[in-house]
């Protein structure tokens, strides 16, 4: 009986250690099955991470990772990195291009009204690279700060924040008014602006060159000829205008200015300077600004259709912004103090402006042909015979030479608008855009 109870006893305790055993193989089986589920849970979580589908898929939400709590903190620290370089970039002195020295009876204290503008610019260059004292003012409505921002801390230049319907009050030497939008869609988005500064502002800016004697050049346009009658169109023709069409605000605003301006050169004796200023293209143009140059050159460059108004038999002629701003200096300069037509005479159909375009900038856009633009001039073509005779002016830069420098400024302009990262502009080289190579 003894021997009995003994066996029984071991047999109930080699049984209950085999069921132990048994369950504790099969609780790590379950455990190592839930662990190779959760482990494919992960792989599949960080597979599809970029794609963000596991958030689509399924409600599994992982305890945060390392690696992805150091990547944010690495982004956080990139960031703070990049703003104390920005601010060391700004406390650095800058490095501006090289200028001609003059002494103090050469050297001008000149103002531009909108200096920040795509033609104001490109003055501001050429004036000071001479030597010259610049003050530029501009309210930035079209005007641009970082067209100038490369001059910017230059004991010869200065920026002022300023609507010239308003009075300035400084000493200057010489004025170039240049303030005014100029494309369509800009003019026209304001069309009593337009008028104010066309008019209020060439007041002032009279004003101002007959209290501190200065010469004044009024920056006109070939729209004072409106749809010309007159082929090509000579500085002694009164032009073809619509008094009340879309593009009245500027045409006419124009006209009031020249009127002023020999208003005050009868009777308050101010040396004035008119220029008649036709199509004009270049670096610094607004991409978006609606004339059919960086309409052009945007439509090409994204392969979009190349959007021609009308049937394309409306002629233009266009010129380089460096031919524009040598004959302004030349104008200046000189002792004519009648309109001048400051332009190309070389003329080219829409249509073919545009095939032009679309063969520097390459790709696939096609030409389209849409509805005509109310007021749109048929023909513009400038003589320019006064500018040759009296200034010894005449443009020199070819429509193809000029393209390419323009394509290839629109091109850095769409890289630059697509980044993501922080908005900085480096600036043309002066010699890139005041010469041709």
């Amino acid at each position: 009986l003894r021997n009995v109870v003994i066996i029984t006893t071991c047999f109930l305790l080699v049984l209950g250690i085999y069921k132990t055993f048994a369950n504790d193989v099969y609780s790590i089986e379950i455990n190592k099955r839930s662990v190779d589920k959760e482990k494919a849970k992960i792989i599949d979580y960080y597979d599809n991470l970029k794609s963000n589908d596991i958030f689509k898929q399924q409600n599994f939400e992982p305890k945060e990772d390392n690696s992805v709590k150091n990547m944010d903190e690495a982004k956080k620290r990139i960031f703070e990195l990049e703003s104390k370089l920005r601010e060391l970039e700004a406390r650095m002195p800058k490095k501006h291009p090289d200028v001609r020295f003059l002494n103090y009876q050469a050297r001008k204290r000149i103002l531009i009204t909108g200096g920040a503008g795509f033609v104001g610019s490109h003055l501001v260059d050429l004036l000071m690279m001479q030597g010259h004292e610049v003050i530029v003012a501009d309210n930035f409505f079209t005007g641009r700060k970082r067209n100038v921002e490369h001059w910017l801390g230059h004991e010869n230049f200065e920026l002022i924040h300023h609507d010239i319907v308003n009075p300035l009050y400084i000493e200057v030497d010489e004025i170039y008014h240049l303030a005014s939008p100029a494309s369509p869609p800009h003019y026209m988005y304001n069309p009593v602006k337009t008028i104010k500064t066309n008019t209020l502002g060439t007041i002032n800016m009279l004003g101002l060159a007959k209290r501190v004697s200065a010469k004044v050049l009024i920056a006109s346009t070939s729209e004072v000829y409106g749809d010309p009658e007159v082929h090509p169109q000579p500085e002694s023709y009164w032009g073809h205008v619509n008094p009340i069409g879309p593009r009245a605000c500027y045409d006419e605003g124009k006209r009031v200015a020249e009127t002023l301006s020999y208003a005050y050169a009868k009777q308050e004796k101010v040396n004035v300077r008119v220029a008649r200023i036709f199509n004009t293209y270049g670096p610094r143009m607004h991409m978006n600004d609606g004339r059919v140059v960086s309409n052009f050159i945007l439509q090409a460059l994204r392969n979009e259709p190349i959007t021609v108004y009308g049937n394309g038999s409306q002629t233009r002629s266009f010129q380089y912004i460096t031919d524009l701003v040598d004959g302004l200096v030349a104008l200046m300069a000189s002792n004519y103090t009648q309109p001048v037509n400051i332009g190309n005479p070389i003329e080219h159909t829409i249509e073919e402006f545009a095939v032009i375009i679309k063969d520097i900038a390459g790709g696939t856009s096609k030409i389209l042909k849409t509805a005509a633009v109310e007021d749109d001039p048929q023909r513009r073509k400038p003589d320019i015979t006064k500018a040759r005779e009296i200034l010894n002016w005449s443009p020199k830069v070819s429509l193809q030479e000029g393209l390419k420098k323009t394509v290839t400024y629109f091109k850095k302009e769409l890289q630059r608008s697509s980044h993501t990262q922080r908005n900085v502009f480096y600036p043309e080289s002066i010699n890139d855009v005041m010469s041709i190579n």
